[in-house]
């Protein structure tokens, strides 16, 4: 018998898709830097609510489609919309190093990746 996917999914499938690009492994290793810790609102947890992301992002690539929970469902939308909304706001000059581009990595778009 075949599970019920979770409510949601296949709606925000394609924009989570397209707006993660780093896979697990970039992701995890992109974490790990002194770049990704410094950019983000910590609301004075220590962690930045991207860097948090990033780990709940790394979570949800490395399930299989099937097995995602509507709380992964909501997460990946909040995903879809903040690299959306961030992508809007592109810096005119050295997108390399900017805290912009090192947000969008945090949750696991890399604007020079694509």
């Amino acid at each position: 018998m075949a599970t019920q996917r979770a409510e949601g999914l296949d709606d925000v499938w394609d924009d989570w898709q397209d707006a993660v690009t780093m896979t697990p492994k970039q992701l995890e290793e992109w974490l790990e830097t002194d770049e990704s810790q410094s950019v983000g609102d910590t609301g004075g947890k220590g962690e930045s609510t991207g860097h948090e992301s990033g780990r709940r992002i790394v979570e949800i690539l490395r399930t299989k489609k099937d097995d995602l929970t509507e709380d992964d469902v909501a997460h990946m939308r909040k995903v879809v919309g903040y690299v959306h909304r961030h992508r809007a706001q592109e810096p005119k000059s050295d997108v390399e190093h900017s805290k912009w581009r090192y947000s969008l990595m945090n949750w696991g778009n890399d604007p020079l990746g694509d």
